[in-house]
């Protein structure tokens, strides 16, 4: 039996007992198994069980030094408009800024309903063509940031088990605001997965706990992404090579703001002129058109 025909036996198998007289009698056993009917359903169309619930954004600067940075701030504000606008709540659970407003790194966590279904397919490399600001000589300059979305695993989930042998914490102390205690407490913590050199940052919470909880959540969700990418790539044929980020490679949109004015998907071609509305936050038709992907 291959694992599809599993699932639709084991999709089967649930409603048939949902039918049973007494299936109530035990109420967390019969709310468990209606979780794995929607989670299976789910995956049965395609999506993933993690589709109806929340994520967690990284933007990350590529080449390009302040002008990278500049460009990963500059996506930050397009996304945090859209959930604005979706009535979606969202936090920064950590952020690297450099002197001129511009992110190494930021982290968002955003809450909602879909959310990670909605916005999953946003993970990949967005690139920039300007005139650089930070260039005395007015130089056209291209810049790179990515975008990776995972979804936000809780604490209990038991999908990715992470041994404690695997894991290297380091504490530090939080900076930036956030009141004097935050400066002078170690409650900043970074996490690293040993055998995937993953790691995170979370300096959002206010004790060195609820930090390591929260950095365990983002972990467990990176991993889940590689072994979810890895399974796709396998099923289509493709080889993911060990040495090389895949993420980097993966171009998925452009925005030109010189000599001409276009944003473009590269995978549903999808694009408009209308530069400026994309990035106050109108990315509805990029982001329709990458359910279909």
């Amino acid at each position: 039996m291959d694992p599809k025909q599993k699932k639709e036996a084991r999709i089967a198998e649930i409603e048939q007992a949902m039918n049973a007289p007494d299936f109530w009698s035990d109420k967390n056993r019969a709310q468990s198994a209606i979780k794995e009917l929607q989670d299976l359903k789910a995956e049965a169309l395609g999506g993933s069980k993690y589709d109806s619930g929340d994520a967690v954004m990284t933007i990350f600067s590529g080449a390009g030094g302040d002008d990278a940075e500049d460009f990963s701030a500059i996506l930050f504000r397009m996304y945090s408009r859209y959930f604005d606008n979706k009535g979606w709540s969202w936090k920064i659970i950590h952020q690297n800024e450099n002197d001129h407003g511009g992110f190494r790194n930021i982290t968002i966590e955003i809450g909602g309903k879909g959310i990670y279904g909605t916005l999953k397919n946003e993970s990949g490399v967005h690139r920039l063509v300007r005139i650089s600001p930070f260039n005395a000589k007015q130089l056209r300059h291209t810049s790179f940031s990515m975008v990776e979305v995972i979804p936000r695993l809780e604490k209990t989930d038991s999908n990715v088990v992470i041994p404690d042998n695997e894991l290297e914490i380091s504490i530090a102390r939080s900076g930036g605001p956030g009141g004097q205690n935050v400066n002078k407490r170690e409650t900043a913590v970074r996490m690293v997965h040993i055998p995937t050199k993953l790691s995170v940052h979370v300096t959002s919470e206010r004790s060195q706990a609820q930090n390591k909880e929260k950095a365990m959540e983002l972990l467990k969700g990176k991993l889940y992404k590689i072994r979810e990418d890895e399974r796709k790539a396998k099923e289509k044929g493709m080889y993911i090579s060990k040495t090389t980020s895949i993420e980097w490679g993966n171009q998925i949109r452009s925005y030109v703001l010189h000599p001409y004015k276009m944003v473009k998907d590269h995978r549903t071609n999808v694009e408009t002129a209308n530069i400026q509305k994309v990035l106050e936050g109108d990315l509805d038709e990029f982001i329709s058109a990458e359910q279909e992907l």
